[in-house]
């Protein structure tokens, strides 16, 4: 029986029941975490080999000894297993350190100081610099766009992609240079950007003539079923619309081998890799190719690196069961809560009645559990429904993530009471 159909006895009754059963989650002493979604001790292991490469195969990587400086594009050989899995070619690819965050944070600020190779101007010189942002999305993408004064605008994100009607709209604004999209395996929602979505978004007519797509395919070969989801080709796409220089594509090794330790991917047209590398050259002098070399030789070829995502998923798709398990239990029957069953990604996003978000994460952290912030998937951390819940059930080991799934529908069931009564 669902909660709008409880007599004011009843659910007074059934507010009193999940009252009792929160206090008793509060006495069970709980520090649960499932706020981020970073790989478990259990996957990092599975690249334990990566520590003692590159081994006997040595430091010469087809002619290049990688201890030293230079090749700030990175090593081909990795780059072309990259290639291949993200539809770049291999010249349009480069390789850089541990964090495509970083690569993403400095496209954006050398397009401030300097502009695109298409700009007339560069963007901080603009009046104003406006960037799309599909929501619930992704917070660290808010947060260089928060850092930097750029202003947010958010659309809806669909089960195919950004809303384009909205998007339609906005790009008729010379100020709106952007839009951020995670296409496969969205973070948070898992919803991946149809083939006509892509292309629309390739095709669009810009007041703008330097807007660019931030496409971050982190979640790219992160299945968490047997059919293989591939990401549109944005580059293609782009270059057959007339547009060759509107995708900025990012990718990294940073959940498929070691989080802290991996490698970082950019690829765009040849006119936006030259840009990038003259700037890179300022900052460094190459990045780190002895690690690159170690993913090449740990990682082999494309196929390689399927084969490793497929042990990942042995571990993480019972994750993933268990926390759509314990919501259909517990929430299911009563009406008050929404959830994704993503085929990919890291994520599940909850979705809370309207107005009680922030409660449920306000009585799980009283409650032990740690969730990150309501409104977080969302610009300005603003959920306008105050309802969205992003769920990590990567890191924990499978019963404490059952113990947290738990405490968290106790918090959930409760906070929809005390809406009720109110």
């Amino acid at each position: 029986m669902t909660i709008d159909t409880l007599s004011r006895a009843d659910l007074q009754e059934f507010h009193d029941h999940q009252r009792q059963a929160y206090d008793a989650l509060k006495r069970a002493g709980l520090a649960l975490d499932i706020t981020r979604g970073k790989p478990s001790a259990e996957q990092l292991d599975l690249s334990a080999e990566l520590l003692s490469l590159p081994g006997d195969h040595g430091y010469q990587a087809g002619g290049v000894d990688v201890r030293n400086y230079g090749g700030n594009a990175g090593l081909p050989q990795l780059r072309s297993i990259f290639a291949e899995l993200l539809n770049v070619p291999v010249e349009q690819l480069i390789a850089g350190d541990n964090a495509s965050l970083s690569l993403m944070h400095d496209t954006i600020l050398w397009s401030l100081v300097h502009g695109n190779p298409d700009s007339p101007r560069p963007w901080g010189a603009e009046e104003k610099v406006t960037f799309i942002c599909p929501s619930p999305g992704y917070d660290r993408h808010f947060s260089i766009c928060e850092h930097y004064g750029i202003d947010m605008v958010a659309v809806d994100m669909r089960e195919d992609g950004p809303d384009m009607d909205a998007v339609r709209e906005l790009v008729k604004d010379p100020s709106v240079k952007g839009i951020w999209l995670v296409p496969t395996y969205s973070n948070p929602t898992g919803a991946v950007v149809s083939e006509a979505i892509a292309a629309e978004l390739a095709a669009l007519e810009t007041a703008a003539p330097d807007f660019r797509i931030f496409w971050d395919d982190a979640y790219a070969v992160h299945h968490l079923t047997e059919d293989r989801v591939k990401s549109a080709d944005i580059l293609g796409l782009c270059a057959s619309s007339g547009h060759p220089d509107r995708p900025l594509i990012f990718a990294s090794t940073s959940k498929i081998t070691f989080a802290g330790a991996g490698v970082s991917f950019f690829g765009s047209s040849p006119a936006n890799i030259a840009w990038y590398l003259g700037h890179a050259a300022v900052r460094a002098i190459g990045p780190d190719k002895v690690n690159q070399w170690r993913h090449a030789l740990f990682l082999r070829n494309a196929d390689g690196v399927l084969a490793h995502m497929d042990r990942h998923r042995a571990i993480l798709a019972p994750k993933f069961a268990a926390v759509d398990e314990i919501l259909s239990a517990r929430l299911g029957a009563h009406g008050i809560a929404t959830w994704t069953r993503p085929r990919g990604g890291y994520f599940v996003s909850l979705d809370v009645p309207d107005g009680t978000a922030a409660r449920v994460v306000q009585l799980a952290r009283e409650a032990g559990i740690a969730l990150t912030p309501a409104g977080a998937a969302f610009p300005y951390g603003q959920d306008p429904r105050d309802r969205h819940i992003r769920i990590a059930p990567s890191f924990p080991p499978p019963e404490e993530l059952r113990t947290a799934m738990e405490g968290l529908c106790t918090c959930v069931l409760l906070a929809a009471a005390e809406k009720a009564l109110a």
